[in-house]
């Protein structure tokens, strides 16, 4: 089978599309036949040896996907030829082993791109959102990187959880995305203006949360934005640079920095997993989360797939097209 490999972690230049051989079935792991994969920041870092989770080259680049299962043990609680969702490394490829706990069916309104985006977005921006940041309805929240995988989806999920969705972007291009995810209102956070208008917009206040997987240089900005009691939650850091917080600016307005790490967290509470996957997948159904599918590319094109997340230009999600539905 085909799969996308590194053996050199020196970035997206060095992936191989090579043939590998296919896994062989077994009593403890589902086989799923991908026909999508999601192209994420972690991707990116495991090409670089910069995530925190380093396999050893060479291996199957890719963390999430969908498809259809091509083997399911008894007690899985999966059928051969279901639709799924899975989040495993070595998505990139044609075949992959999944964790039945980290396997979700894929409702048949949902299509395999779209479901290829659903997991590791949407399951990040509920836990963050809902679980971490206490989200209630009517209060508003600043989206920073707002036009990029997490952030439209942290848009959508915003806005089921009914509060108002304030997006944060850095061009026409991206406040376009944003606005077409959901977003209640965009501000531009290339200058210093934006909290000014932040505050414009929240009558004063300030946002009471603001979710932020960029980090770099507009942390200390972010805290600033907070309302009273506001809680800046800390998703990831997609600009680069880790933030340092000087916490006398916590006493300051009584706000919070909240740490989401979800994949660590959910991965040993397999009912929260679990709740997290229906909830996904009802609000999937109802409408209320629709993922934005930025770019779409073939198994030939991983490397500029990735590129696009490393050069900061992906708008959406990026997705990896693996094989068609039969």
């Amino acid at each position: 089978m085909r799969a996308i490999r590194i053996h050199e972690t020196k970035g997206p230049s060095r992936v191989v599309l090579e043939e590998i051989p296919a896994p062989e079935p077994s009593e403890h792991g589902l086989i799923v036949d991908v026909r999508a994969a999601g192209v994420s920041f972690p991707d990116l870092l495991l090409t670089k040896g910069e995530y925190q989770l380093k396999p050893e080259p060479p291996f199957t680049l890719g963390s999430e996907g969908a498809g259809r299962v091509a083997h399911a043990p008894a007690g899985s609680g999966f059928n051969v030829g279901d639709r799924v969702a899975f989040l495993t490394l070595g998505a990139y490829a044609e075949q992959v082993v999944t964790a039945p706990q980290m396997t979700f069916p894929l409702p048949d309104e949902v299509d395999f791109t779209a479901g290829a985006a659903l997991i590791i977005n949407y399951h990040t921006a509920l836990f963050a959102l809902r679980d971490r940041g206490q989200l209630k309805a009517g209060e508003n929240v600043l989206i920073q990187g707002a036009a990029g995988g997490v952030g439209t989806a942290s848009i959508q999920v915003a806005k089921a959880l009914g509060a108002r969705a304030i997006a944060a972007v850095s061009s026409d291009e991206k406040a376009e995305v944003a606005l077409q995810a959901g977003a209640d209102e965009v501000v531009f956070s290339g200058g210093d203006e934006w909290r000014d208008r932040v505050k414009e917009l929240t009558d004063g206040r300030g946002a009471d949360v603001v979710l932020d997987p960029v980090g770099g240089d507009h942390f200390t900005d972010n805290l600033r934005s907070l309302a009273e009691g506001g809680r800046l939650l800390v998703v990831g850091f997609a600009g680069g640079s880790i933030p340092e917080v000087k916490v006398n600016r916590l006493l300051l307005n009584n706000v919070s920095v909240v740490g989401v790490a979800w994949g660590a967290y959910v991965a040993t509470k397999p009912e929260l997993t679990r709740e997290i996957g229906e909830t996904v997948n009802e609000l999937a159904v109802r409408g209320e989360i629709k993922p934005l599918i930025g770019a779409v590319h073939n198994m030939e094109d991983a490397e500029t797939a990735l590129q696009l997340l490393d050069d900061r230009r992906a708008t959406g999600k990026v997705v990896l097209q693996i094989s068609e539905d039969d």
